[in-house]
């Protein structure tokens, strides 16, 4: 596809210009690999290492056998600065690579710019160029480009011009019509009748489409606060968590005691097209001239769907995590503006009082259901009660300790649970988890359960996904034939940076370095699923705006990964589509799991508002201050089963980011 035009970026207040088909990378690049590789390709993590961490590469090989072949590590200056033989075998991928090898880098240290050279019989292979250096300067520029997929994602009249030239979009949400949930897939929609319109205007659009969920909202704000408690450096994220609580505000009603979960259907039916069916520029919708009964009329007057009727018990996944991130918002405001946060506070606890602790009739979470599947809420009413009791705490309000008591009441039920299931819009369990184990380690005692409890549940999480990585060629601990295998990896990768916090336990950091590595380019496609980050990474994302904008980078986003080849369907494009394909990855396809850089392959390649929010938590706890040095060579080893450690005090002091697992919802919406 040939590529238009150009888009100012705002990258941490700076203004840079994306060129079409290149990534703003701080610098020149070294110079291009020489030759084209043969019977080989090398994976790893694009991006870079910390000094101190786990640096592993992959070398995936036409021949089975590994005599001859050697590898070394070039500087961007021409030095041989380590070299080697490729280690063991880590499995077969598929017909073209029967082999894949690990090559060890773990002893470069040296801060620079490296890549990788491979030559043997019939081989020859270069990997992309990448960083060692501190954390502030390898990942550190990770947060505001992810950051900006936010800003993308911006709907009403607050968006930000310069980022994919965004215009004011949507404005009929300022006075949305109540709806009653469609009974059934394909249903018809009928107003509520008798009820007011609301004012459910801003927030962001959820993925490569318009619609609004509170779900996918509230776990967005309330990671980007955890990341900013990780990382107060960065504003930024502070003052976009701030965005998604004014429209989470909006969601709730106080005066009615009314939730709201959804703008916008993405299911057509009777009479009418739902988001999915048009593919067009958000700000078109403002410019629809159309009355009832037309086809396009809830594009422009989109539907507003309620959690529950007004004054009822609200569903507790949502319940709980709104609720957590009014809670955020509040200790995030403290200080700076005690009243705001004294208000944050009360819609936190006013929302989480209303829970439905016996949610028989199952949960709510979008409509249709199948959006997002969630089935789990003990670990969402932990969340926002251990919020509610920092937020209490840091603003002297007495009703601390009752909101810790309830706290442990639900993280015991969770425990209850399977525990070993990835974090994400589903489940926040391991966030909840961590700021009760501060709560020990500040002198919380008498709730029932044990600090070590709750250590050894996330320990049991991060050994479920090591013992999945030791059987995957590339050492993954997601399992990249379900959606949102690059959300999980990055919520890996947090899990393990949280649980070494926490315990002392530095036996899963190599994991954990792992699972960023392989979300950043070390796994079988040799693409990076971060658009802007490293060298390969995706150019035609399932995503109308920066589809019909010229091709515009949607610089930060991150993408659904690799998926199913099952999950694919023959009719995935939608009329308007600017065609775009790139990187022909099928040779690289194996395990029946396929990759496409391609626009209508919105399996593999839709980004996702929680998926960059795993990605920007996992980037802030490794940019947390007591990580910034990290040299400790424990890391190397494959996880082992050491015994946990406590270790309380300052370290913890420094915040606690969340660790974000795989959503059991998947994202199973079919374009068109």
């Amino acid at each position: 596809m040939t590529r238009s035009r150009s888009v100012p970026l705002i990258l941490g207040g700076a203004v840079l210009l994306a060129v079409p088909g290149c990534h703003a990378s701080g610098g020149a690049d070294p110079p291009a690999s020489p030759g084209a590789d043969r019977g080989a390709r090398v994976r790893l993590d694009q991006v870079g290492f910390l000094p101190g961490e786990s640096k592993r590469a992959y070398l995936m090989t036409a021949a089975a056998q590994a005599g001859g072949i050697r590898f070394k590590v070039e500087s961007a200056e021409g030095r041989t600065v380590l070299t080697g033989a490729p280690g063991r075998r880590t499995g077969s991928w598929n017909a073209a690579f029967p082999s894949v090898r690990l090559l060890d880098l773990t002893r470069l240290t040296e801060r620079g710019t490296y890549r990788v050279a491979v030559s043997g019989p019939g081989v020859r292979a270069h990997s992309p160029w990448f960083r060692v250096g501190p954390a502030a300067e390898v990942l550190g520029s990770l947060l505001p480009r992810l950051l900006r997929f936010f800003q993308a994602q911006r709907d009403g009249a607050d968006v930000v011009p310069a980022v994919l030239g965004r215009r004011p979009s949507h404005l009929a949400d300022r006075a949305a019509t109540v709806y009653q949930p469609p009974r059934h897939r394909n249903g018809g929609l009928v107003p509520v009748p008798g009820a007011a319109t609301v004012d459910v205007s801003g927030g962001w659009a959820d993925a490569g489409d318009f619609l609004k969920f509170t779900a996918t909202a509230s776990y967005s704000t309330a990671v980007l606060y955890y990341a900013y408690r990780s990382v107060p450096s960065e504003p930024g994220l502070a003052a976009e968590a701030d965005h998604g609580l004014k429209w989470l505000d909006k969601m709730w009603d106080g005066r009615t005691a009314t939730l709201y979960a959804q703008v916008g259907t993405g299911i057509g039916g009777a009479g009418y097209l739902s988001d999915h069916d048009v593919w067009r520029l958000p700000e078109s919708d403002d410019m629809r001239r159309v009355g009832r009964g037309d086809p396009e009329y809830l594009l422009r007057y989109r539907p507003v769907f309620r959690a529950a009727a007004p004054g009822a018990p609200i569903s507790p996944n949502l319940a709980g995590r709104v609720a957590a991130a009014f809670a955020l918002a509040a200790q995030t405001h403290a200080r700076d503006d005690t009243g705001a946060a004294h208000r944050a506070l009360e819609r936190a606890a006013d929302i989480y009082a209303r829970a439905d602790t016996a949610p028989g009739k199952g949960l709510v979470t979008a409509f249709p259901h199948e959006f997002y599947p969630e089935e789990s809420w003990a670990d969402d009413l932990e969340f926002g009660a251990v919020e509610l009791a920092r937020a209490a705490r840091a603003l002297g309000d007495r009703r601390a300790d009752g909101w810790l008591r309830q706290a442990a009441h639900w993280a015991g039920r969770a425990l209850e649970s399977d525990g070993q299931s990835p974090l994400g819009v589903g489940d926040v369990s391991v966030p909840a988890h961590a700021d009760l184990i501060e709560a020990f380690d500040q002198g919380a005692a008498g709730l029932g359960i044990g600090r070590d409890e709750l250590v050894v549940d996330l320990k049991h999480r991060l050994g479920a996904a090591a013992r999945r990585a030791a059987r995957d060629p590339f050492g993954t601990g997601a399992d990249p034939a379900v959606s949102d295998s690059a959300a999980t990896s990055f919520g890996l990768a947090s899990t393990a940076l949280l649980y070494r916090r926490v315990s002392g336990d530095t036996s899963y950091d190599a994991l954990g370095t792992g699972q960023r590595g392989w979300a950043l380019g070390a796994n079988a496609w040799g693409s990076s699923f971060v658009i802007g980050a490293g060298t390969t990474y995706p150019r035609c994302p399932h995503h109308p705006v920066a589809n019909l904008t010229g091709g515009a980078v949607l610089e930060g986003a991150v993408v659904n990964g690799p998926n199913a080849a099952t999950a694919f369907g023959d009719a995935d494009a939608l009329d308007g589509m600017r065609p775009c394909a790139v990187a022909d990855f099928a040779r690289y396809d194996g395990h029946g799991i396929r990759y496409a850089d391609r626009i209508s392959a919105w399996q593999n390649i839709e980004p996702a508002d929680d998926y960059t929010a795993a990605a920007i938590l996992s980037t802030a706890l490794a940019n947390a201050p007591d990580r910034a040095d990290l040299r400790s060579t424990k890391s190397d080893r494959l996880p082992g089963d050491r015994q946990v450690r406590s270790r309380h005090g300052a370290a913890l002091m420094h915040g606690v980011g969340a660790a974000v697992r795989r959503s059991v919802s998947v994202r199973s919406r079919v374009a068109g």
